[in-house]
């Protein structure tokens, strides 16, 4: 098949497979000192490092345009009272509980313990920061400093301030957030652009990893990969199924068998954006959910709503942590509770873009971000089955709102034969509570 025609997926799984292969061959065929010199510490290095810097270039442009677009676009007025009020909140709820498993699931079972870190990347720990500090150091003296320091949180504060001034310009503000769309589609554009270079830097990290690493580092990769789809799966299956159960009195075992096209679009593409035309057909025509509520709840959750993402940059924290053997205070977890709950909001709906963010996460901690390339290689079908998450968590709470609104058909919800190509009854009232 000509390389043309494969899909950054295939790449990124090629070229994982290629540098492991190339990395375990230079391990273990004892080939000569050269190679090490001019390949694991020369070119792979260098083509390594290069895409760990491409990535931590996006995170501040990413997050401060994408919070400004996020924040600036509740500008409908009917939009900002009720209906906005309950979306954030369960967006907000369950983005905490898929972050507080994560970092749960990290410290219980442990998954980065007994691997040993290698000379790939130099460990450097900053001290713990109080949690009062924390807290003062939220409000940036200085938002352009901040920026050049690339401390998230006072840009994620300033961001969502700015956002909510050009919301309450109105007209004024309207040029400004045209502005910020049209540069949050630039900076989207290069986020692809610096994507492409992935499977060349997924490649020469595997590689390193495999050449420097033993046995017990890529069984620690591995618990990790199996505890990622552990806690993803639970959220989606047992989390989601409970919150609609208890809040929507609504039958899950429907709800998740009506989403399933939505759901395997969205494992495809791995990318919440794209799946949005499918996610909003879906929760209308099968789900039953009225245009008016899933016109503003699905582009919203598309944008501040990453259960999947939150549950990887947390239990990869707590990986990477145990990897390099740092123990993490309570106030540090606390701070990457937070932190991830208030980036997944500037977190686009594109492939692996969760992956920038976490390089934030990492460093407002004290981790290096260096450590991204421990599980870069595995990343991308983790990037998969977590947008199927989010998309899930999306359509949830779409459909809790519209049923608290009286905005949901239920008859078009119970009748497994609803949705496209499936003409509705038109002899019954369309809404119900």
């Amino acid at each position: 098949m000509p390389s043309k025609n494969l899909s950054l997926s295939m790449k990124i799984f090629i070229a994982m497979i290629l540098g492991a292969i190339t990395g375990l061959i230079l391990n273990f065929s004892g080939s000569p000192d050269w190679t090490h010199i001019w390949l694991v510490d020369g070119v792979f290095k260098v083509v390594g490092q290069v895409f760990i810097s491409l990535l931590k270039m996006l995170v501040v442009p990413l997050v401060f345009v994408s919070l400004v677009c996020g924040s600036s676009s509740l500008s409908d007025p009917k939009m900002l009272g009720r209906v906005g009020g309950k979306t954030i909140a369960l967006y907000l709820l369950t983005t905490a509980i898929a972050v507080t498993m994560a970092l749960s699931a990290a410290v219980i079972f442990e998954p980065g313990v007994g691997a040993h870190p290698n000379a790939m990347v130099e460990k450097e720990i900053a001290e713990a920061t109080p949690l009062t500090q924390v807290i003062i150091n939220m409000v940036p003296t200085n938002p352009v400093a901040a920026m050049a320091d690339a401390k998230m949180l006072p840009i994620i504060f300033f961001s969502v301030l700015l956002g909510i001034s050009i919301t309450l310009s109105k007209e004024k503000g309207s040029r400004i957030s045209d502005w910020f769309n049209d540069m949050n589609a630039i900076i989207m554009k290069l986020v692809t652009l610096v994507m492409k270079f992935a499977p060349f830097g997924v490649f020469a990290l595997i590689a390193i990893l495999a050449a420097t690493s033993n046995y017990q580092d890529f069984m620690a990769v591995g618990r990790y990969v199996t505890l990622v789809f552990a806690v993803l799966f639970v959220h989606a299956l047992v989390v989601y199924p409970t919150i609609l159960t208890v809040l929507g009195r609504l039958n899950p075992k429907t709800f998740l068998l009506k989403m399933r096209p939505a759901m395997l679009f969205a494992f495809s593409t791995a990318s919440s954006n794209a799946t949005i035309p499918v996610t909003l057909e879906t929760v209308e025509k099968r789900v039953g959910v009225s245009n008016k509520i899933a016109s503003f709840t699905v582009p919203l959750g598309a944008t501040i709503n990453m259960d999947g993402t939150a549950i990887m940059q947390g239990l990869a924290t707590g990986f990477i942590a145990q990897f390099y053997g740092v123990d993490l205070s309570i106030t540090q977890y606390l701070l990457v509770v937070v932190m991830v709950i208030l980036a997944s909001i500037g977190t686009a709906g594109v492939p692996s873009v969760g992956l920038v963010v976490l390089a934030g996460v990492l460093t407002q901690v004290g981790l290096p971000a260096e450590g991204i390339a421990l599980i870069l290689g595995v990343d991308r079908l983790l990037d998969m089955t977590r947008t199927v998450v989010n998309i899930t968590g999306d359509s949830m709470v779409t459909t809790l709102v519209a049923k608290s609104e009286k905005e949901l058909n239920l008859e078009v919800f119970n009748d497994p034969s609803a949705g496209p190509g499936f003409e509705q009854r038109q002899d019954k009232p369309h809404f119900h509570a």
